[in-house]
């Protein structure tokens, strides 16, 4: 089997995209629309991790059929549970934690917490790679999509996107591994903009984990 562990912060929208790809993950929380790809037999999701308690996205994993391994690594309560311990503590933490579920990728699917070097050469040489609602080097960084919808108000961009691309110490600056353009109508709304950038990225984001594991 190919090992995917995906990391998450949210409801798992995006974690949602790549379930809804897996022939073998029956769930009962689909995206509303059909999944354009399918990935193999061969491929399975071992472990969703976040960084946070309450989120759907956990439910989005335990609600599978059969049911996905769930582990929560938040920031705060390992500080507060390892009196004297950093971040760069916690990060080793959660390394293990992703270690554990012996991955062949990493996926970042709205995990909303920047990853120091301290994780990212802990990773045992796996690819990580990270989904962006931006273009490359545009938007860099938190509030993507608000920023380029007032950076269209102001008359500086005509279009947005969104990537999957690498992870590396630079926030979003990693090499680009699927880019897709969205255009801005002059109708739209940030609500309604935001919308289409999400159905792209789950298009993408599988897009994104058939390329790199070349299946």
């Amino acid at each position: 089997m190919v090992n995917i562990v995906v990391l998450i912060s949210g409801s798992g929208t995006n974690l949602q995209a790549i379930l809804d790809c897996l022939p073998h993950h029956r769930t009962s929380t689909p995206l509303p629309a059909a999944p354009a790809l399918q990935l193999p037999e061969s491929v399975r999701i071992s472990g969703v991790i976040s960084n946070k308690s309450n989120v759907y996205g956990l439910d989005r994993a335990k609600q599978c059929d059969p049911p996905i391994p769930t582990k929560v690594t938040a920031l705060k309560t390992y500080l507060n549970r390892n009196p004297g311990s950093t971040r760069q503590d916690w990060e080793l933490e959660l390394s293990r934690t992703v270690n554990s579920f012996q991955p062949d990728l990493i996926v970042l699917a709205g995990f909303m917490m920047i990853l120091s070097p301290t994780f990212l050469n802990n990773i045992n040489a796996k690819p990580i790679i990270n989904l962006h609602p931006a273009l490359p080097g545009a938007f860099d960084g938190a509030h993507a999509i608000e920023r380029a919808f007032e950076a269209y108000k102001e008359g500086k961009i005509t279009k947005t996107g969104c990537m999957v691309h690498y992870v590396i110490p630079e926030v979003d600056r990693g090499e680009p591994i699927v880019i897709a353009d969205v255009d801005i109508l002059p109708t739209d709304t940030l609500d309604s903009m935001e919308t289409r950038i999400h159905e792209t990225e789950w298009k993408i984001i599988v897009q994104g984990v058939k390329k790199v594991l070349n299946v």
